[in-house]
């Protein structure tokens, strides 16, 4: 893992990775999220270990470390089982979020780069979040979150009440 963490550090500090999203226009590396039975006890650990702190507003079910414009996440899943490394029958777990201005336009794009749609989460309202994988199974999603407005120093995300 501490490799995935000198990654985010090195994406966090890549001006041209900035410029390269914002210029872009298509998608955003917004999250690199690790499946733990217990988020806050990972969190601490990788605080820690990259001398970051755990953001605001996170909980139980999902924490979360940022980098500049990508968060380490650390998601809560029931009946976790803990990859043995090297062995492939308890592979690693993780996937990745890529906030898009256009959903339709960028799932287009990503299926014909030979992604496949596995479960949809986009609302009546046109926000939220689509689950693929990549060609050899690795998963990941698009994401449009309602409010979320990008500066210079990454995504904004609304205030939850």
């Amino acid at each position: 893992m501490s490799v995935l963490v000198v990654c985010a550090k090195a994406l966090a500090r890549s001006s041209t990775a900035s410029v390269l999203w914002h210029d872009h226009g298509m998608l955003r590396l917004t999250d690199f999220i690790i499946d733990c039975p217990d988020t806050m006890k990972l969190a601490a650990f990788y605080a820690e270990v990259t001398g970051r702190p755990i953001k605001e507003g996170s909980t139980a079910d999902w924490a979360g470390i940022q980098f500049g414009e990508v968060e380490l996440a650390f998601i809560r899943v029931d009946d976790y089982r803990a990859p043995q490394w090297p062995d492939s029958e308890h592979p690693k777990q993780f996937h990745l979020d890529f906030e898009v201005d256009d959903i339709e336009s960028e799932q287009r794009r990503v299926l014909g780069l030979g992604a496949t749609l596995e479960q949809d989460f986009i609302g009546p309202d046109g926000y939220g979040w689509r689950v693929y994988t990549d060609p050899v199974g690795h998963p990941f999603c698009l994401c449009r979150n309602k409010g979320v407005t990008w500066t210079d120093q990454g995504p904004v995300f609304p205030t939850r009440d």
